[in-house]
């Protein structure tokens, strides 16, 4: 029998893990039944459970990835020096973060965005995937401290308030916009960088 390659074994654990994405994001963690991937990605039982033991195993493993590329996304802005204006880092981030999975467009609605909501309603839930999201969390956090630390330093920011404070809450308007483009129709991506700039305004003339 003729060996199956490692670029074949790879290419159908990508088939599996997005095609169990777009349902999740489509009907929820809890409404999608293992029965539901099979019929998504057009396998048999044996071939998905071959990769994946079941739904909780398909779940982490979607957000360990998930988490993986938005932390290299968050890292590599955090290497910048000096770093862009926040509006511009902050939005083109998000953007960035919105684009990680493109597969997962039905009708031109992308549902990454969706995905990412469910994942944080699951981790109420899941002890298991709070602590690896906090992990990711940490991560990133980590990244944005050290821009914030960046815009301190080159006279960008004001230094007496703390760079982790200001970190949290640079993450809390991506994850905020992220979830207006989940729920909410007609959300251009470009608004948050616009509205950043707007507040960041405050105090200059006009």
């Amino acid at each position: 029998m003729a060996r199956v390659s490692q670029e074949h074994l790879d290419a159908r654990r990508r088939q599996i893990l997005d095609g169990a994405a777009l349902c999740f994001a489509r009907n929820g963690f809890h409404a999608t039944s293992m029965q539901d991937v099979l019929k998504e990605v057009g396998l048999s039982a044996g071939a998905v459970y071959r990769y994946f033991s079941g739904k909780d195993e398909l779940i982490r493993a979607i957000v360990s990835e998930v988490l993986s590329e938005i932390r290299d996304i968050f890292e590599s802005a955090a290497r910048q020096t000096p770093p862009p204006p926040p509006d511009v880092l902050v939005g083109r981030a998000l953007g960035q973060v919105l684009d990680l999975k493109p597969g997962l467009v039905e009708h031109d609605r992308p549902y990454f965005p969706r995905l990412l909501v469910q994942v944080w309603t699951e981790t109420l839930r899941d002890e298991e995937l709070r602590a690896l999201i906090q992990d990711g969390y940490d991560a990133v956090r980590a990244a944005w401290i050290r821009i914030v630390e960046g815009y301190q330093a080159a006279g960008m920011m004001r230094a007496d308030v703390p760079a982790d404070r200001v970190a949290r809450t640079m993450i809390a308007m991506a994850q905020g916009f992220a979830a207006q483009v989940a729920l909410f129709d007609g959300v251009p991506v470009d608004a948050l960088a616009d509205g950043v700039r707007g507040l960041m305004s405050m105090g200059e003339p006009s």
